[in-house]
């Protein structure tokens, strides 16, 4: 195969280790990985495989620079290498100038691929053909042309007998083949290969795998799902087949806007229970890694906090790729041991959050809001300060020179110090929330002095404060699972006073990002003001693993039912939930001893005779029972936290999930694919530790 196939507590604010305090990090040291990779935005991936390497690059729309290169031995902890794409200037829409912005219209959907020693990125770009970005070496430098042809959600495939094909469409997919120079399509070589209302979608991922062609995309009905095209020649006929539905690893659709276009003040639209939409993961691909496991990447629309990529083993059957283990396909674990690629890695997350502006270039994390310019921002008129000088805007949504990052999930509070000493009347500096609608908390330069202002773009009302002194903190406490923020200042930096009502933070398709932080200056007069010079940036997370609690290796514990309070009990050699009042529930009988079967699996040991917890058969006969014997990986469960005490146990034999039928009190079997997101299916547990 071609290598190219492939709200919380307030925290402290003076943390002396605060650059370096803990950030999302999938890896959690036991041999297993969590979902989501990111638990901040990294939509539209693709991914390649170059000898033991792997390159990763995602989409960035309006944000520069642009399309980040990470790398990565291991494909769970990465690396920033690069961007390819310091600045896109393609006119004054770009730059926030006439009226005009690209907001969710930059660039999107890349194709990465490696080809002959060369580097490629090809990527969409609003009203422009699309862009190729090719570099010797993925650290850069990146050479940016044009083609003279836009193909929506593009792939490319260059084949082994030289041709170079790429596809394109939703619904209807193209073909053409493309000139040596990569300019343009040779002509007579475009064709149709996948008619409309096939079952195709969008967000092609191309390759050739043991001569067969394959694609991956994305259907949106009526759900997310991923399917796969199969064909012995890239001109088709394609056969079509699903494979990844419904796996959402029990995240449900959060807020949404009822119309983008009205507003502020805007309509929201709040949550339906279980209903995933968007979520499950949908629009990415596969690779294959040196030990011949095949594992595909794909994104979930994460609500709020953006585009989520997550990682999934994939199982070959009858020719065709699956995410999912045999038993169970379709359906992703959310925690698994990780790709055995031959290399170990340190766990590490791609960036440094946190920042106290000491060096003189920004921190590859950061990314201005559109093109900015350049003479009115500095890292070094003051050292250890970011000075942002204020432009004309009419509002923060038009201010230039906004610099950002992206929100990093399921909870973070940020916390900015700024000297304000030298805003001049009309100015507005501060801490946002960049979204659509958007919030912010600042310090506004009036006539009488200064005045902490916060304004909720939602409802379209501002609240405001006295501000004595210059300088002061300001913070934004983010809790992207409930999608409510709530903002506060300080005037010590240790007492934060709350200003504003709980703002609701949702996902929308105008600016096709999730919430981003933001540091701004803007002057609302309508001339150049002042500056405000930001003295640190800080990111606090309260779970920064998806294993939030260690294991209980070694303890007794018991087993609640999310769905109706019943406990699991060692009953007649079955596995069984009865009511918390009942007898067994108060008896021995409901300990399991957790006993370690490593990467993150467990086997549970009956106090009541020493028995394992074992599942029997397959499908709806996977009963649970109490063996004298362990039964090999029908005695094994992979460990899954779900955030907040919260348990799954897979089953290694089955590969689904241990069942208690809510309501029923009848014997638990292993057969659940998954959970939905109110946890009252029966497949999820909460657990505690109990005395004996």
């Amino acid at each position: 195969m071609p290598a190219a196939i492939v709200v919380a507590q307030n925290p402290p604010v003076k943390q002396p280790d605060f650059l370096t305090g803990s950030t999302w990090t999938a890896d959690n040291g036991n041999g297993t990985f969590s979902n989501p990779l990111f638990f901040d935005e990294f939509s539209d991936p693709d991914m390649i495989r170059v000898g033991d390497d792997y390159y990763l690059t995602g989409t960035t729309m309006h944000t520069m620079p642009g399309l980040p290169v990470l790398h990565s031995r291991d494909l769970v902890n990465w690396e920033f290498m690069s961007y390819a794409v310091d600045r896109l200037d393609l006119g004054p829409e770009f730059r926030l100038e006439k009226g005009g912005a690209i907001y969710g219209q930059g660039i999107w959907a890349p194709c990465f691929r490696f080809y002959n020693g060369k580097f490629y990125i090809f990527s969409n770009v609003n009203r422009r053909n699309t862009q190729l970005f090719t570099a010797d070496n993925p650290k850069g430098p990146w050479k940016h042309t044009e083609l003279r042809k836009s193909f929506h959600d593009l792939s490319v495939l260059f084949d082994d007998d030289g041709k170079k094909y790429v596809i394109w469409g939703y619904d209807e997919i193209r073909l053409a083949e493309l000139n040596d120079s990569l300019t343009d399509i040779l002509p007579g070589s475009e064709q149709v290969i996948v008619p409309k209302g096939s079952g195709a979608g969008e967000g092609c991922h191309f390759y050739k795998i043991n001569g067969k062609y394959y694609i991956t995309n994305t259907n949106y009905d009526p759900l997310c799902y991923q399917v796969c095209l199969r064909a012995d020649n890239p001109r088709g006929a394609y056969e079509i087949s699903v494979m990844s539905a419904n796996e959402s690893f029990g995240f449900g659709t959060g807020w949404r806007l009822a119309d983008q276009r009205n507003g502020p003040p805007f309509k929201l639209v709040p949550p339906v229970p279980n209903f995933l939409g968007a979520m499950p993961i949908h629009q990415g691909g596969i690779v294959q890694i040196q030990s011949g496991e095949w594992w595909g990447w794909s994104m979930m629309d994460g609500n709020s906090v953006g585009r989520l990529i997550c990682l999934s083993p994939v199982t070959w059957q009858n020719g065709w790729p699956y995410f999912g283990l045999p038993g169970n396909f379709t359906r992703s674990p959310q925690t698994w041991v990780k790709p055995n690629t031959g290399f170990v890695s340190t766990p590490h997350a791609p960036y440094r959050r946190s920042d106290d502006f000491s060096m003189t270039t920004l921190q590859p994390v950061w990314q201005w809001n559109h093109v900015p310019v350049d003479k009115k921002w500095s890292l070094t008129a003051r050292k250890g300060h970011l000075r942002l000088h204020s432009l004309p805007a009419t509002d923060f949504w038009m201010a230039k020179n906004s610099l950002t990052q992206r929100a990093i999930g399921p909870e973070s509070i940020v916390t900015t110090e700024a000297d304000l000493a030298k805003l001049k009347n009309g100015d507005v500096a501060g801490l946002a929330l960049l979204n659509l609608p958007y919030a912010w908390i600042g310090v506004a330069k009036k006539a009488d002095g200064l005045e902490i202002q916060q304004f909720n773009q939602q409802t379209g009302k501002l609240t405001t404060a006295k501000l004595n002194g210059t300088n002061c903190w300001l913070r934004a406490n983010c809790h992207f699972e409930t999608e409510k923020a709530l903002f506060s200042y300080s005037t010590d930096g240790t007492n934060f006073i709350p200003l504003g009502d709980e703002f609701i933070m949702v996902f929308q398709l105008r600016t096709f990002q999730g919430v981003r932080y933001s540091l701004f200056n803007y002057n609302a007069l309508n001339v150049e003001g002042g500056y405000a010079d930001f003295n640190s940036f800080i990111v606090h997370e309260p779970r920064p693993r998806g294993l939030t609690k260690p294991i209980p290796y070694g303890k007794l514990i018991t087993l609640t039912s999310m769905a109706d309070g019943t406990v699991l009990v060692n009953w007649k050699k079955f596995v069984r939930p009865v009511a918390a009042s009942d007898k067994l529930a108060q008896g021995n009988n409901r300990l399991f001893r957790v006993i370690d079967k490593g990467n993150g699996r467990i086997a549970l040991q009956s106090v009541v005779d020493s028995g394992w917890v074992t599942v029997k058969g397959m499908g709806l006969m996977a009963e649970v029972r109490i063996e004298k014997e362990e039964k090999g990986e029908a005695s094994v469960f992979q460990w899954q936290d779900m955030y907040h005490g919260e348990l799954m146990l897979q089953s290694l034999y089955t590969h689904r999930y241990l069942f208690a039928d809510p309501h029923a009190k009848s014997l638990c079997s292993a057969d659940a694919p998954g959970t939905q997101p109110d946890r009252k299916d029966g497949a999820c547990f909460s657990w505690s530790i109990a005395e004996h």
